[in-house]
């Protein structure tokens, strides 16, 4: 020890107890180092070589070249992350929702049926309508893909096919020409050469004039029944009593007598032109 009370390094290294075990130890987990060292090496060589398996091409059952299972399950879950805005806009759920929603409010019920209800009623009718379409892709892309039949390319060719024919079927030609107008797109052969930008934009924009149309034809009838309420109230001197109040169970009383939800629901599903 010195003076001062403090151990001097190097003097008493032999009377601590422990220290030449604590250097053994130290000793032995060399070879394991060495070892991790080693392999970082050999995987950081390996990582440095041309190109990504799971990020390229393989053959497939033709002989030619497809994208891997990694980037299929990527592009899948994109489209399903894609999959709100494909339902808006490339089925018939746009019109059917739009409509439901006017028909809401011209009974005057306010959130009666709420937003979840007509949520599901026009998912359920979109189902119905889009069937054959759904079909026909399963039939002609989705089982030949699955068997190896077709390359994933091939397949997305193939879905097109009926998603275009049933948007055409529902487009105006007005709405298409502005488009192509607007993009700057020169003139097309054929609707089978149509830029699929400009079908969905066009698609869009019919459907939005379709259903308000519906929409104004399903509020007459109940505009009428408020006006004729209001002009009773009026000629009765009562100011003071709301026309919606006494006109809302007229409406209710009309529109159950008349079997109001099958028929236009029914009117909905026969708008759309599936052939």
């Amino acid at each position: 020890m010195s003076p001062g009370g403090f151990p001097v390094a190097g003097i008493q290294d032999a009377e601590r107890p422990g220290l030449h075990s604590h250097a053994e130890r130290g000793n032995d987990k060399t070879p394991a180092l060495l070892l991790c060292f080693s392999w970082l090496l050999c995987s950081q060589t390996a990582w440095a070589g041309p190109g990504i398996p799971a990020l390229t091409m393989a053959a497939n059952a033709q002989g030619g070249q497809d994208y891997t299972v990694s980037i299929q399950i990527l592009a899948l879950m994109t489209a399903l992350s894609l999959l709100p805005a494909l339902l808006l806009a490339m089925t018939s759920f746009t019109r059917i929702i739009i409509v439901l929603a006017l028909l809401r409010q011209a009974l005057g019920t306010a959130q009666t049926p709420g937003n979840q209800v007509l949520i599901g009623v026009s998912l359920l009718l979109t189902l119905f309508i889009m069937m054959p379409v759904f079909e026909r892709i399963n039939n002609e892309a989705v089982q030949p893909y699955v068997k190896e039949q077709i390359t994933a390319q091939a397949a997305l060719d193939k879905a097109a096919v009926p998603l275009r024919e049933f948007m055409l079927h529902q487009t105006r030609t007005a709405d298409i020409e502005m488009y192509m107008r607007i993009s700057g797109a020169k003139d097309v052969e054929g609707p089978e050469q149509l830029p699929f930008t400009v079908l969905i934009s066009a698609y869009v924009t019919s459907e939005l004039k379709t259903a308000f149309q519906i929409g104004f034809i399903l509020f007459l009838p109940f505009l009428i029944i408020d006006l004729v309420v209001a002009s009773v109230l009026m000629s009765m001197g009562m100011m003071m009593l709301s026309p919606v109040m006494i006109s809302l169970p007229f409406k209710l009383m009309l529109f159950v007598l008349v079997d109001g939800w099958s028929l236009i629901l029914e009117m909905l599903a026969a708008s759309f032109q599936t052939t």
